[in-house]
């Protein structure tokens, strides 16, 4: 699945959501729930680390959290680019890739 299929599959399911729970999804709501997202990863990581309580949860669910939470700030980043109308893959290849071809030469 390429970056934009996988941003309006995002976006259905984050509008879905929104419709049926009356959220008003605004510049600020993006934001928080990005930051809303990074700190339930924070939270997984340190879990997975060990320095977390495990809340009686075993190994794999541990495992399972942080890879979810991964998803999810993921899914937000997304949601957050296409709301601010930034293109990712252009941005990416602008600020990351081009070391790749700095390196290459």
């Amino acid at each position: 699945m390429q970056l934009n299929e996988l941003t309006e599959e995002v976006e259905a399911v984050s509008r879905l959501y929104a419709e049926r729970h009356q959220i008003e999804r605004n510049d600020t709501w993006f934001l928080l729930k990005l930051q809303e997202e990074v700190g339930e990863l924070t939270q997984a990581f340190l879990s997975r680390a060990g320095q977390a309580r495990d809340k009686g949860r075993s190994h794999v669910e541990i495992e399972s959290d942080f890879r979810a939470e991964l998803s999810d700030v993921l899914a937000h980043t997304l949601l957050m680019a296409r709301h601010f109308g930034v293109d990712l893959e252009h941005e990416t290849q602008r600020k990351w890739l081009v070391w790749n071809h700095a390196r290459r030469s």
